[in-house]
C-alpha cells in the first residue's frame, strides 16, 4: 500500500485551514456570507501557494448542502455531504477542472461553453476551473469572452494562472482578480512542525528552516521536499541530512568566507572553495546563500532590530555587521549576485566561485593599498619602526607659527592618522626639551603626481583626485598635510584614514591628513577634464579640416553631429 504524499494528504479542505492567504479568504468568506457572488474569479500566483485548493474549497462552499441535505451556500462547507466528499475525491460531476495547457484550442473551448448552457446535474452551481489559463490561444480567449461576461446564472468560472501578464485585458476585466502571496519562511517552518508532529517524525528546527528556504515561497514544494527528506534521513530529519540531500552550503563555510575577507586572507578564501569542491557542494547555491547572508548583514548595519534572535546565525550577523563597512557589504552583495550567471562561463564552477571571492578581496574599498610593493610584512615592519621612534615633544615656540584664522578661512572637515601616537619615554622627552625637533615645509611633494601614483581605488581615489595640497609640514614626529577640497561629502573618516594609511606606507612614516572645505583651482580631476576637453577639441578641428569630410559636406550636405567626435 502506497502512502499518500504530504502535499496531497495535507491539502486544506476549508478556508480556516488555508495558510498565508488571509486577504483572499477574507474577501471570499464575506462574499459567500452576504450572497454577493461574482460569476468569475481569477487567482494568480507562483506554484504551490493554493490556487487549485482555493478553487476546490470555493466549489464546495457553493454546492454544500450540509450533513442533513438541507443546507444552503456557506463559507464553511461541512465536508460531510455528498458534494463536499465528491469534490475532495475529484469526481463531482458539476465541478469540472480543465488544464488549459493540454486543452488550449478554440474547439475545446467551444465544447466547454456548449455544455455550460445546461443546468447542473446534482449541485447548486456548475463550476468550471480552468488551470494555467494563460496557455489558451487567442482564438480560445476570444471564444469565451461573451460567455465569461454574461454566463448562465448556474455557472461560475474560476481561472488560475502563474503568468497573468499573458492573459488579455479583455479577460482580466471580466474577472475578480486575487493575487496569492508567496509563503514566508517562518510560516512554512511552523506548518512543517505541525505536519511532522502529526506524522510522528522527529526533526530539527534548523532542518525545517533549510527546507522552507529551499521551497522559495511554495508550500507544496516545502511538503514535497519534506517527503524526500524523511526518506533520505530514514529517521530524524536533521539539518546535516537535509543539506546533504539538497547540496546546500552550511552557514559555517559562509562565515569562514566573510572572516577571510575581513582579514584580507586570500589563501583562506581559496582553501574554503577547495574544501567545498571536495564535498561536491553547489557553488551556485553557495553564492545565493552568501548573497542572502550579506543582505542580512547590510540590513543589520542600517536597522539593527531587523536581526531576529531565533536566527541560528544572529550572533555572527551582528558581529560581521561591525566588521565590514556599509560600502563593503554593498560591494560584496553586488559581486555575489552578478557572479552567479558567470559560473556557466567559467572553466568549472569551483573556479568561477573562487574568482568571485578573489574579486571581492581585490575590489574591497581600500584594499588597493596592499599591492605587491606593500605586502603585509612591509606594512608590519613600517608600523613597528614607527612605533619604536620616540615621540618628540612639540616646542612651545612652534605654536605661534600657525597662521591666524580669518573669516574667509576654509572650514576643517576631518583629520585622521594611520596609527596611535607612540608612547613617550623620559629620555626622548628630555632630549626634545633640550633640542626641539625642527619642522620643514620646503620639501612639498608634487601632489598631483603623488595622487596619480598612489595605489588607491574607489572612494579613496575619488577623494585623492578632488583635493589640492595646502600645507605640508615634515617633522620628526611625522608629516602633517592639510588639503582642501570642494566636495566635503567624499571626506568621510574612513576615506581620509585610508588615504593617510596609503601615504604613510609610501613615505615609510606616519602621515596625518587634515581635510578642509573650500574652493580649489587645480585638482587631478580638473586637470584630467581639461586635458580631455583639449583632446576632444583638437579631434573636432582635425575632423573639420579633413578633405574627405569637407567633400562630403559640399556634395551631400552632410554635417558632423556636435559632440559626437571622440579622441582616439
Amino acid at each position: 500500500m502506497t502512502t499518500l504524499a504530504l502535499a496531497r494528504s495535507w491539502r486544506p479542505k476549508t478556508f480556516p485551514e488555508l495558510l498565508g492567504q488571509d486577504h483572499v479568504v477574507k474577501a471570499l468568506t464575506h462574499a459567500l456570507d452576504q450572497g454577493r457572488l461574482h460569476h468569475a474569479w481569477l487567482f494568480t500566483g507562483t506554484r504551490g501557494v493554493g490556487k487549485t485548493t482555493i478553487a476546490r474549497i470555493l466549489a464546495k462552499a457553493l454546492n454544500c448542502i450540509g450533513p442533513d441535505g438541507q443546507g444552503q451556500m456557506t463559507s464553511q462547507p461541512c465536508g460531510k455531504c455528498a458534494a463536499c466528499l465528491e469534490i475532495d475525491a475529484g469526481r463531482y460531476v458539476d465541478y469540472i477542472e480543465m488544464d488549459a495547457a493540454s486543452n488550449r484550442g478554440v474547439d475545446e473551448m467551444a465544447q466547454l461553453l456548449e455544455k455550460a448552457s445546461y443546468a447542473p446535474s446534482n449541485g447548486r452551481y456548475k463550476v468550471y476551473m480552468i488551470d494555467e489559463v494563460h496557455m489558451l490561444t487567442n482564438h480560445a480567449f476570444n471564444a469565451m469572452l461573451k460567455t465569461l461576461e454574461e454566463p448562465p446564472e448556474h455557472v461560475k468560472f474560476i481561472l488560475a494562472t502563474t503568468d497573468p501578464q499573458k492573459i488579455p485585458v479583455t479577460i482580466l476585466s471580466r474577472c475578480l482578480q486575487f493575487n496569492l502571496k508567496q509563503m514566508p519562511v517562518p510560516l512554512i517552518v511552523e506548518h512543517l512542525q505541525t505536519v511532522l508532529a502529526a506524522e510522528k517524525v522527529e526533526s530539527e528546527i534548523g532542518a525545517l528552516r533549510v527546507l522552507a528556504k529551499a521551497a522559495q515561497g511554495s508550500m507544496r514544494d516545502a511538503l514535497s521536499l519534506t517527503d524526500q527528506a524523511i526518506a533520505y534521513a530514514a529517521g530524524t530529519v536533521t539539518q546535516a541530512s537535509v543539506r546533504n540531500m539538497l547540496g546546500t552550503l552550511d552557514d559555517a563555510y559562509l562565515i569562514q568566507v566573510l572572516d577571510a575577507l575581513a582579514n584580507k586572507n586570500g589563501a583562506a578564501l581559496v582553501a574554503v572553495a577547495q574544501e567545498m569542491g571536495e564535498r561536491s557542494m553547489s557553488f551556485s547555491l553557495a553564492l545565493q546563500d552568501l548573497a542572502s547572508l550579506i543582505q542580512k548583514i547590510a540590513s543589520a548595519q542600517v536597522v539593527p532590530e531587523s536581526v531576529l534572535d531565533d536566527w541560528p546565525e544572529a550572533a555572527e550577523i551582528r558581529r560581521l555587521a561591525t566588521v565590514f563597512s556599509k560600502e563593503e557589504a554593498q560591494l560584496f552583495y553586488q559581486i555575489a549576485i552578478t557572479s552567479r550567471p558567470d559560473l556557466s562561463l567559467a572553466p568549472d564552477e569551483q573556479t568561477g566561485f573562487s574568482m568571485a571571492l578573489l574579486r571581492m578581496l581585490a575590489f574591497r574599498p581600500g584594499s588597493a593599498g596592499s599591492g605587491p610593493s606593500q605586502s603585509a610584512g612591509s606594512v608590519s615592519n613600517g608600523a613597528a619602526s614607527t612605533a619604536t621612534k620616540p615621540a618628540a615633544a612639540k616646542p612651545a615656540s612652534a605654536a605661534p607659527s600657525a597662521a591666524p584664522a580669518s573669516a574667509a578661512a576654509p572650514k576643517s572637515i576631518t583629520s585622521a592618522a594611520t596609527s596611535a601616537p607612540a608612547p613617550k619615554s623620559t629620555t626622548s622627552a628630555a632630549t626634545s626639551a633640550a633640542s626641539p625637533a625642527t619642522a620643514s615645509t620646503s620639501d612639498r611633494p608634487d601632489w598631483h603626481s603623488l595622487m596619480r601614483a598612489l595605489p588607491v581605488r574607489g572612494l579613496v581615489q575619488q577623494l585623492a583626485h578632488q583635493t589640492e595640497l595646502q600645507d605640508w609640514v615634515d617633522s620628526a614626529q611625522g608629516v602633517k598635510a592639510t588639503v582642501i577640497t570642494s566636495l566635503p561629502q567624499l571626506a568621510s573618516a574612513d576615506c581620509v584614514g585610508r588615504l593617510s594609511e596609503a601615504l604613510s606606507v609610501h613615505y615609510g612614516k606616519k602621515v596625518q591628513i587634515e581635510v578642509v572645505e573650500g574652493a580649489v583651482e587645480k585638482t587631478v580631476a580638473k586637470i584630467d577634464a581639461q586635458v580631455q576637453q583639449e583632446k576632444r577639441q583638437n579631434a573636432e578641428e582635425r575632423i573639420a579640416a579633413d578633405p574627405f569630410v569637407q567633400q562630403l559636406e559640399r556634395e551631400f550636405g552632410a554635417k558632423v553631429v556636435s559632440g559626437s567626435v571622440r579622441p582616439a
